[in-house]
């Protein structure tokens, strides 16, 4: 059987309208696949808000940020301000009262019996750690501030330092930590001036009924 040949018609117009005919029905089948795409099946699924995490931290941020403002500060025996320098019990007293307005003893030995004990993996910043260093329990204090370092004010050395705890000196030494800040506490708010103590005005002075046209007007 012959093949019948398509005429192509001479009209440029025409022949244009015939090439496009191809490009113009393969993009309807483009966008019909697009739009009868089957759903996902998380459509419709309602989110659920992740759970917010739990900072151990919180409320003694405070304490850990107060004792890092003042490494480099010069180390005296006795000493309990930032002007006349610290001691290990000083420097952890000054910073505890300044950022918690909580008040410890002066000495370590009775530090080591307020708050609440903690176990290693318990310790957060801003807590207590104790030490072992001169053959007694408690001997020195300083306070934990993350990332497994303390800051305290040792006799060498002359200043107020960061130190790791994983070195060996002080991870032989180690004697426990101990929290005498509460996790919730928040420090305390500016103090406000107190606010004006309204006067009350004067009672109005009533009017006699004869000087008050309304009232004498009523009466007639």
């Amino acid at each position: 059987m012959p093949l019948r040949r398509t005429r192509l018609s001479s009209n440029p117009r025409r022949l244009l309208a015939q090439a496009r005919l191809p490009l113009l029905c393969a993009t309807a089948l483009l966008l019909a696949a697009c739009a009868s795409s089957p759903p996902s099946r998380y459509a419709g699924l309602p989110r659920t808000p992740g759970k917010p995490m739990v900072d151990p931290s919180a409320g003694l941020e405070e304490v850990s940020i107060q004792a890092m403002s003042l490494v480099g500060t010069p180390y005296r025996y006795g000493g309990n301000t930032p002007d006349s320098g610290f001691d290990c019990s000083g420097l952890v007293r000054y910073v505890v009262s300044r950022a918690a307005n909580v008040n410890l003893p002066r000495t370590t030995e009775a530090m080591g019996t307020r708050g609440s004990s903690l176990d290693r993996s318990e310790v957060a910043s801003g807590d207590l750690v104790f030490f072992n260093t001169t053959g007694r329990a408690n001997s020195h204090v300083g306070i934990y501030v993350g990332q497994n370092r303390f800051v305290h004010a040792p006799s060498s050395g002359g200043t107020v330092r960061l130190e790791d705890m994983g070195k060996p000196y002080w991870a032989s030494r180690y004697n426990g930590a101990r929290r005498v800040v509460a996790a919730t506490y928040q420090p305390p708010a500016p103090a406000q001036p107190p606010a004006a103590i309204p006067v009350p005005e004067p009672a109005p002075t009533p009017v006699p009924a004869d000087d008050d046209p309304i009232a004498a007007f009523a009466n007639q």
